[in-house]
């Protein structure tokens, strides 16, 4: 009996949860991002890109920080209403969790550590409302107090000063607040600053080096400078040229303008100026400084990570990814070096040695449901819900030719023969349509009227003469795609969402929503073998190796798991997605393993039997 391991993935190619406020932060030593996917923290290497991955909440990340000795990384989590939140701290070097603090309730909405990383400050969400000092080194509570009075809104930000532990600043709707520490008393006192009739909703806050002044930025597109000491605003701007909102947690040195970045001089604030101006694509939502600020880096709500180097002001696209669900993933015919992945408005062509991406086409708007290479590698087809089949060219993205109306109610799955003469299509309404593409004409060869439910998965046998069908109506169906009729019709009380051929081409293997995955005899449709393939959840992706000894599956578990076929047992088993795993392919000569979900991440995994 083969012991089942655990092994985890190689790189992500997805740059970060974008929608985080301050979700990308760069770690003291320089050599280090950090940034939430998903349920995870992902700590990368800038110049190895290698990736290591920290697990251990139970729902989505809502915030990351580092603390200033670098030792320390704290995240806090979202979770449902009523029930407790989660904070983790981490041991960095060590990459392993030290203490789960548990009292805010519903979401954490922003963490800080003190300037000495004596204690770790935390603000709870709109349904918990209150902030709580943490003694980092004894892992307990100190103590907490409502975050805001009754007259003013929510709080958004927490910061602590640059060089005394016990003072800190939190903002939100209609408040801006100093506290100080009362140790000795266990107490936390604030004192509501004074911005005269100008009333804002803060959106990120920043301390100055000296602690003498801090700054706020807010909804209303305008920056308040207040003084930290007497607790009044000194200045405010720009008042002509306000920014949209300014939603960075770097304001003091940089401002966010929606899909553009401002970086002004240091004394531009008081004369309310905008000295340099870069674009970038999507909204601003992280700002952080490289070491003493000669680069920083910036995270879109697109998840793409720029760098910027301050003397030459020239933004570097280092990290980009799909912001929305990945659909599909798909290889090319005999490379590993090459991948398509599609999801709503795009399909990207990724390079795996290099770990970028190659090409983006962009359809606004549609979602893209599958896709597919040619095999003579001059096409990717693709499948898109506005119920057309699109192909361009796989270098440069261009537009070679549309099928309009190829399905009524979007087309759901595609797939090409091999002698790149014929696609096979599914559609939302059930039918499987057979297209003849030649040089020029590209027409309707037949329609294949049996599945009363979305079409979720197509595979063509290597001789072309057959393919399988699997559907959300519950059944698998076998075709003759030379006379167009049903071979056979595999019955089963779940909704079908993948379906492999045995290289062998004698089985097929199938899963769905009732977590079972199904070995059917090819001749007479019958069950040969069936197994429990997930504990909870549905199964939505399966690939099969070359040889038909090992298959991978994944689903709503989050689990990568690869399969002995003929044992019908786990041999492994991946952990590092944080949503549910739509589809995944081994790639030709069996070196990774490449898994998509709903999150929007890509994860390469090491084939083990390659290590």
């Amino acid at each position: 009996r083969q012991v089942m391991a655990t092994w985890t993935a190689d790189l992500s190619l997805l740059s970060l949860a974008g929608h985080v406020p301050s979700g990308l932060t760069c770690h003291p030593d320089k050599e280090h991002v950090l940034y939430p996917l998903g349920w995870t923290v992902v700590i990368q290497e800038l110049d190895s890109k290698k990736q290591t991955f920290l697990h251990g909440h139970t729902n989505n990340v809502s915030c990351v920080v580092v603390s200033r000795n670098g030792l320390y990384v704290a995240s806090g989590q979202v979770t449902f209403m009523g029930f407790k939140a989660d904070i983790i701290l981490w041991d960095f070097q060590r990459k392993e969790l030290l203490a789960r603090l548990s009292l805010h309730k519903g979401k954490i909405e922003g963490l800080a550590f003190s300037a000495n990383s004596l204690y770790l400050l935390s603000l709870g969400g709109q349904d918990d409302g209150s902030v709580v000092v943490w003694h980092v080194a004894k892992r307990e509570a100190v103590c907490g107090s409502p975050a805001s009075a009754c007259s003013t809104g929510g709080v958004t930000s927490v910061v602590c000063c640059s060089h005394r532990d016990e003072v800190f600043v939190t903002a939100g709707n209609g408040t801006i607040r100093v506290w100080e520490l009362d140790l000795a008393n266990r107490k936390i006192h604030p004192t509501e600053c004074q911005t005269g009739q100008l009333r804002r909703v803060i959106m990120c806050v920043k301390v100055a080096d000296d602690d003498n002044y801090f700054y706020v930025g807010t909804s209303s597109g305008d920056v308040l400078k207040l003084n930290t000491n007497n607790k009044l605003m000194t200045d405010y701007g720009p008042q002509k040229e306000k920014f949209s909102s300014v939603s960075s947690s770097s304001v003091a040195l940089v401002f966010s303008l929606s899909s553009s970045l401002l970086v002004p001089e240091s004394r531009a604030t008081s004369r309310r100026t905008i000295t340099k101006k870069i674009q970038v694509q999507g909204a601003v939502t992280s700002l952080t400084h490289r070491g003493q600020g000669h680069q920083f880096f910036v995270g879109t709500n697109e998840c793409q990570i720029y760098r910027v180097n301050y003397t030459a002001f020239k933004e570097e696209l280092i990290a980009a990814c799909h912001n929305e669900a990945v659909h599909d993933i798909v290889f090319p015919s005999g490379t590993s070096d090459l991948f398509a992945t599609c999801s709503k408005n795009d399909i990207r062509v990724w390079h795996t040695p290099e770990n970028r991406e190659l090409l983006r086409i962009v359809i606004p708007n549609m979602i893209c449901h599958a896709i597919d290479f040619m095999r003579d590698g001059k096409s990717i087809i693709s499948a898109w819900n506005d119920g057309k089949i699109r192909a361009f060219l796989p270098e440069s993205g261009r537009l070679m030719y549309v099928i309009n109306h190829a399905h009524s109610l979007g087309v759901t799955a595609i797939a090409a023969t091999s002698d790149c003469k014929r696609i096979i299509s599914g559609g939302g309404e059930g039918q499987v349509r057979v297209w003849e593409i030649r040089e020029r004409i590209h027409k309707l060869g037949e329609i294949l009227k049996e599945h009363v439910s979305a079409v979720s998965c197509i595979k063509i046998k290597k001789d072309n003469q057959e393919c399988v069908t699997a559907s959300l109506d519950g059944t698998c169906i076998i075709w003759d795609i030379v006379r167009f009729i049903r071979k056979q019709m595999i019955l089963a009380n779940t909704l079908f969402k993948c379906v492999c051929y045995h290289p062998e081409e004698y089985q097929i293997i199938t899963s769905g929503t009732d977590r079972r995955i199904g070995y059917w005899e090819v001749f007479d449709g019958s069950v040969i073998r069936e197994l429990e393939g997930s504990a909870s959840g549905s199964i939505n992706g399966m690939d099969i190796t070359s040889d038909g000894a090992y298959f991978v599956t994944g689903g709503d578990d989050h689990l990568v798991k690869l399969w002995d076929y003929n044992e019908g047992a786990v041999t492994h088993v991946g952990v590092g997605h944080s949503g549910h795993i739509s589809r995944l392919k081994i790639c030709p000569g069996n070196k990774y393993i490449v898994s998509v979900s709903a999150d929007g991440a890509i994860l390469l995994w090491k084939y083990p039997d390659s290590r």
